[in-house]
């Protein structure tokens, strides 16, 4: 599961463009005619995206790609994998940029000005610290978890059980 949002956002980072849905394209360009963003919604904004999950997700799904493209080309010498290293984390940084930016418009654009200064203290204050300091070990453990439930075979046999199809040797 892990490596889906990890394939996912790595997508997301890398794409020159997204392409939108029609009703998606409507809805942004209603967004667009809200009067512009404060500079101090788009400050608060960043920070929040900056202090959030994905900003901690972030390094470990680069770490975990990194580690599988070395591992798929181990054949290489120790001076080319430590430049594929390079290579990666450049391409990391800039992708992560671009997914963090967004966050935090999204936050800017969605949240009130005093939301987002309510949210970004909370984040700055000792409870908060300590709620993203155990973010990553909540993720990775919550990851090892939902790596363990089957989606597709459960919905084959919620399927089996209700309409008869898609069973096991039919």
């Amino acid at each position: 599961m892990l490596a889906i949002v990890m394939a996912a956002l790595v997508q997301v980072a890398a794409a020159p463009t997204i392409t939108l849905a029609p009703e998606a394209r409507r809805a942004v360009a209603d967004r667009r005619a809200l009067p512009p963003l404060s500079a101090e919604a788009l400050r608060l904004g960043r920070a929040l995206a900056d202090a959030g999950t994905l900003a901690h997700l972030l390094p470990l799904m680069e770490s975990a790609q990194v580690a599988e493209l070395v591992g798929e080309n181990a054949d290489m010498a120790a001076g080319d994998q430590a430049a594929l290293r390079v290579s990666a984390h450049k391409v990391f940084v800039g992708g992560a940029e671009r997914l963090l930016a967004a966050e935090g418009l999204s936050y800017a654009r969605l949240l009130s000005l005093g939301e987002l200064r309510d949210v970004v203290g909370f984040e700055r204050s000792a409870a908060g610290q300590a709620y993203r300091a155990a973010t990553p070990q909540v993720i990775t453990a919550t990851m090892a978890e939902v790596g363990k439930i089957d989606f597709k075979g459960q919905v084959r046999a919620a399927f089996c059980r209700e309409k008869g199809k898609l069973c096991p040797g039919k």
